[in-house]
């Protein structure tokens, strides 16, 4: 069996379209974990996350001849599938809710629950938590962009632009900005709930 470790990901999509199946099921795992982070932040949802993902590299096939590999790498053009994509179901769903965190009264261990104050800790993380995810949900779109991929999905700022296809400046400003923003939105926990001063970038973020 041919070894495709070393080929690039363009090369990979090249000998997928052409029905090489390995080199697309290493494509797949290329990609599909920085997609699906991408897609759960935007929406929230482990299921919309999965069919975004399902959706990118159905796509990946039917129109990945129409990639150029001197235009980015194919992780930004597949970020740009899962983006279109994203935006349709958003239009088509409901208003975003914010969900609990996984951390469920049902979900905790019965040695947390026996312990009081561990269990307020569990439970005022769980409301940090949902307060924050309200609070970048409703940033403008391209502020909420540069939060999800710089902070959350964890992208350089290089890779941030390639992705939505802007300066490393624009990047820089729009996320400080949404910083700013959030700080704001965010002061009144901060203030409730001292702990979490010292989290995330501009002390922010969870």
């Amino acid at each position: 069996m041919e070894n495709l470790d070393n080929d690039s990901d363009a090369v990979l999509l090249r000998r997928a379209l052409a029905g090489d199946e390995p080199a697309f099921i290493l494509l797949y795992e290329h990609l599909k974990g920085g997609i699906f982070r991408y897609a759960y932040y935007m929406t929230n949802s482990r299921t919309v996350a999965d069919e975004v993902v399902q959706e990118v590299f159905i796509q990946l096939l039917k129109q990945g001849a129409r990639y150029r590999e001197e235009c980015g790498e194919v992780g930004a053009f597949a970020f740009g599938m899962a983006r279109n994509f994203i935006r349709r179901i958003q239009r088509r769903e409901r208003p975003y809710e914010p969900i609990p965190a996984e951390a469920s009264m049902a979900k905790l261990p019965a040695s947390l629950v026996s312990e009081p104050e561990s269990l307020a800790r569990e439970l005022m993380r769980s409301e940090v938590t949902a307060r924050v995810q309200t609070a970048i949900a409703s940033l403008p779109d391209h502020y909420r962009q540069v939060v999800v991929l710089c902070d959350l999905c964890e992208l350089s700022y290089q890779q941030a632009a390639s992705r939505l296809q802007c300066a490393v400046g624009t990047v820089r400003s729009r996320l400080n900005r949404a910083h700013a923003i959030l700080a704001q939105k965010l002061k009144p926990l901060r203030r409730s709930q001292p702990d979490i001063q010292a989290a995330g970038p501009e002390g922010c973020l969870i």
